[in-house]
């Protein structure tokens, strides 16, 4: 149902309102789950670097342990980037009839054991 005239306008005006309030913008971005993914992304990336110089400090001042725990930084700062970057490209949840519903990967390739599965179920009954 398309709106009047007069709620079109009263719907620019608070929408003019609502954009030029800075306060409004970042509680919106806060509770963007996409923001804090990027954000832990780059801290994610920070911390490799971090690793990489604990790594290269402790191989140069024959440091074992200490080039092995830089080893252990960057490692798992690295899953923890992989991590945060799937929760970015992850689908966002969609409002149908009124329920919230997220998409999954519904379509996977069957994998040998399931394929064998199949072939079991589907086999005839004569044949034990």
């Amino acid at each position: 149902m398309p709106l009047s005239e007069h709620e079109q306008r009263l719907f620019d005006q608070i929408e003019r309102s609502l954009a030029e309030d800075p306060k409004f913008a970042s509680a919106v971005r806060a509770n963007d789950p996409r923001f804090h993914a990027r954000r832990r992304i780059l801290v994610a990336a920070f911390m490799i670097i971090i690793g990489l110089a604990l790594l290269v400090f402790g191989t140069a001042s024959s440091n074992a342990l200490l080039a092995v725990g830089g080893f252990v930084v960057m490692l798992g700062s690295a899953a923890f980037a992989m991590q945060s970057r799937r929760k970015v490209n992850a689908p966002d949840l969609h409002a149908v009839g009124g329920t919230a519903t997220r998409r999954t990967r519904q379509t996977r390739k069957a994998g040998f054991i399931d394929r064998l599965e199949d072939r079991w179920r589907q086999r005839p009954e004569g044949h034990r």
